[in-house]
């Protein structure tokens, strides 16, 4: 076999600038067949640039695309299925309205003569969903799904034009672990056909368990490619950083004051949450530990009113909350970033400014008049967005536009509008880069050695062990231990 059947798609010299900013800076790149190539690096770094470039969806300025040896021009994502490269982005291209066999045969829909040939569709839906054992209805319609089922239903998407390059886009990030180890199991089955996979992944551990090769950008250029085998995390962290790993994770000053929350036998009617006690203080950081699904996410949503107590009681500041809601809880100070920023915490098709200033409009309202004062809203929100440093720091763009870590960071610079005495976090560094995480460890230092209580809720052991003073960890909604 030849060198260039062997790399199906190899880019060369790659360029590309927008308005004020320069994303990819000569960059190399190849992929080749049967292997699964890591591109990792800090938010702005260039990837998604890149991988947008590859995909069709993103013209490069310079720089030279070849599939198979054969120099191509990639003018559209149909162009470059068409070609063989499919992508499976972040932001799902799926139609709510439809069923899952409808979504996975979108814009190849079999036919019979002029007609559709809905037999053949769910068929070809059914075979996909049995090759990779995504347990999934085909007549649900995508509405009903959860995000992690609509992702099996995007890439069974992806793979109905049998692609030879298939690009992943944090595909991992709203995955339990069992539907995370399917989705490998998957990756495997795709590299044995000889299809060669990108991955994009913020999971430094999951690169050496799936990754075959990793190349890391920085700031718009190469940094480094090398084997999986060879990444280890602190190598990784100071690739992407240009820092060392030790210092990564802040040392914080453990002085506990009052007890500002605490939960008392608390249950909920759907038995994810089953007589919990526990309590957080003042100027600590306390983690809730345990696997996808054990319900400590349930445990944040109780706090914050998100989910009715069946039994037990909660106190904050050493009164008993009667009424339990999510208004109610705010207005007595404690904030709250959900797991799910999409879905729960941001106001698509909105600007950052509004995304931030929703946190505090009552306070910039003139009461008289009952109208918003801008000038105000304006100068807070930005106040807050330079204190998150948020980047580029522009309030009037829409806030899909701004990466994972930029949205997290606003979500909680709307937190921290309002005079908080607990912060409840539920995953907030989920899908972000190390970069993102670092500054987040940072902000959760400086509120904790203020003064505030942290309740902290994380899948990675390493954020659990680093920043917490006291861990519950959590088992089928119970509590297992206090350490």
């Amino acid at each position: 076999m030849s060198a260039s059947n062997q790399i199906p798609l190899s880019a060369k010299g790659i360029t590309k600038s927008f308005p004020g900013v320069h994303a990819l800076d000569r960059v190399d790149f190849e992929v080749c067949a049967g292997e699964v190539h890591v591109l990792c690096g800090q938010n702005g770094a260039g990837k998604s640039t890149l991988i947008h470039i590859l995909c069709g969806s993103l013209a490069a300025d310079d720089g030279v695309i070849s599939l198979f040896g054969q120099v191509v021009h990639l003018r559209t994502v149909a162009a470059a299925r068409r070609l063989g490269i499919a992508a499976v982005f972040q932001e799902f291209s799926l139609a709510p309205h439809l069923t899952v066999a409808e979504n996975i045969v979108l814009g190849n829909y079999p036919r019979r003569g002029p007609f559709l040939h809905k037999r053949a569709a769910m068929q070809v839906a059914v075979d996909l969903l049995g090759k990779f054992e995504f347990r999934l209805n085909p007549l649900e319609y995508v509405s009903n799904l959860s995000r992690s089922q609509q992702q099996m239903v995007e890439i069974c998407k992806a793979l109905r034009t049998a692609p030879r390059v298939l690009i992943f886009d944090e595909p991992t990030a709203s995955l339990t672990d069992v539907e995370k180890n399917t989705l490998f199991a998957a990756i495997r089955r795709l590299k044995e056909r000889g299809v060669g996979i990108v991955y994009i992944t913020h999971r430094l551990a999951e690169i050496r368990e799936i990754g075959d090769r990793v190349t890391v950008l920085r700031d718009g250029r190469h940094i480094q490619t090398l084997p999986a085998a060879e990444a280890s995390h602190d190598r990784l962290v100071e690739l992407m950083t240009g820092r060392r790993a030790d210092q990564f994770f802040p040392t914080i000053e453990h002085r506990p004051g009052a007890t500002v929350l605490a939960l008392h036998n608390v249950s909920t009617h759907d038995g994810t949450v089953r007589n919990i006690s526990m309590h957080v203080q003042a100027g600590e950081i306390v983690g809730l530990a345990g696997l996808v699904g054990c319900g400590k996410s349930e445990i944040a949503q109780v706090c914050i009113g998100l989910k009715e107590v069946w039994g037990g009681s909660v106190e904050f500041r050493k009164l008993k909350v009667e009424r339990i809601t999510p208004s109610e809880m705010l207005q007595r100070g404690l904030g709250y970033v959900p797991g799910d920023r999409r879905r729960d915490a941001l106001l698509p098709g909105r600007v950052l400014r509004e995304n931030i200033s929703i946190g505090f409009l009552q306070d910039v309202t003139r009461r008289f008049l009952h109208t918003l004062s801008l000038r105000r809203e304006r100068s807070r929100a930005r106040t807050l967005a330079e204190e998150m440093m948020i980047v580029p720091l522009e309030m009037e763009a829409e806030i899909s536009t701004y990466s994972g870590g930029n949205q997290q960071k606003a979500v909680i610079a709307r937190n921290m509008a309002r005079h908080l005495h607990v912060l409840v976090l539920d995953e907030p560094t989920t899908g972000i880069d190390v970069g993102a995480k670092a500054q987040v460890y940072g902000f959760l230092k400086s509120l904790a050695e203020s003064g505030t209580g942290v309740l902290l809720v994380s899948s990675e052991m390493d954020e659990i062990i680093n920043l917490c003073h006291r861990v519950y960890v959590i088992s089928g909604g119970r509590l297992s231990a206090e350490l």
